[in-house]
């Protein structure tokens, strides 16, 4: 594998073109192993952490910056959704071997595009599913269409949004993608607010109310032993009672079916939503071990 450097004179090397940025790849893909990071800008260091980690793999690493209109099933939530991409290129202009892909809705979406629309099932119907209708159908449309066009070797996702993860794996399975999906740790601030574009939109004090939905998660991990998930699930609920946020939903689920879990199993997992103000966050974590 050859090096790849696309800094020239400085300036980090950006497509908007499908056609052009194709034809890019096109020259690089014999000697390089392409890797993806598919994002909807607003970038913070959690997206900076998912790049950091496909350069250790990869000689040459995509970074898309899209938001997605076809995920947002509340018109509202797509308005304030931030965008600021002088700021994102800034942040990515610290890379070598990386470039950047910022189309707009009608280079991802032309008409003629085809599709086929599939159904994960009840990997989409529980926890995100059941309160953000058509989300994953429209997460999946755009990830299968940035896969088509950059045709990466590795794509990397942070598993903070971790049924997503489960449902772009399916998608993978199910249409029989050559493409290799890695998960990264989900990357916090030191208070262990998971980072997310979102926090944005979070005064300081509200940042501060937020943190009650890591140590939440924590505290299910440290008190899995003797308890019941659905026990479990009553600690975490009654931890939020005077916490200033609205919980949305508390789930311990399979790590691979999603499905509630009544009885313990390897790699259980917590997943939580709640609303912060205006602002709807999500966080989950493993607490039964894979392994013993």
């Amino acid at each position: 594998m050859s090096a790849f450097n696309p800094m020239i004179m400085g300036v980090l090397k950006t497509f908007s073109s499908v056609i052009a940025l194709r034809n890019f790849l096109a020259q690089q893909r014999a000697e390089n192993c392409i890797g993806f990071v598919p994002t909807m800008g607003a970038l913070h260091e959690g997206h900076l952490s998912l790049v950091d980690r496909a350069l250790e793999s990869c000689e040459l690493v995509v970074v898309s910056i899209f938001v997605n209109p076809a995920q947002f099933n509340d018109p509202a939530d797509l308005e304030t959704y931030p965008r600021d991409i002088v700021h994102d290129l800034e942040l990515l202009s610290r890379f070598e071997s990386v470039v950047v892909f910022h189309p707009t809705v009608e280079e991802v979406y032309p008409e003629d595009l085809q599709w086929v629309d599939l159904d994960p099932g009840s990997l989409g119907t529980v926890m995100e599913g059941s309160f953000r209708p058509g989300h994953f159908a429209g997460v999946m449309r755009v990830v299968k269409r940035l896969f088509d066009i950059v045709e990466p070797h590795q794509v990397f996702f942070g598993e903070k949004d971790f049924q997503q993860l489960a449902i772009i794996r399916f998608m993978c399975n199910e249409l029989g993608l050559n493409v290799e999906i890695i998960a990264c740790p989900t990357n916090r601030e030191a208070s262990g607010l998971a980072r997310s574009s979102r926090n944005r939109r979070l005064s300081e004090r509200e940042q501060e109310k937020a943190t009650i939905i890591y140590r939440t998660l924590k505290a299910m991990r440290e008190n899995v032993h003797g308890k019941t998930p659905e026990e479990l699930i009553a600690l975490a609920e009654n931890m939020f009672v005077s916490s200033g946020l609205e919980l949305e939903y508390i789930e311990i689920v399979d790590p691979h079916t999603l499905q509630p879990l009544t009885d313990w199993i390897p790699g259980s997992h917590a997943c939580l939503a709640a609303h912060c103000g205006d602002v709807r966050l999500i966080d989950n974590i493993q607490i039964v071990p894979l392994f013993a």
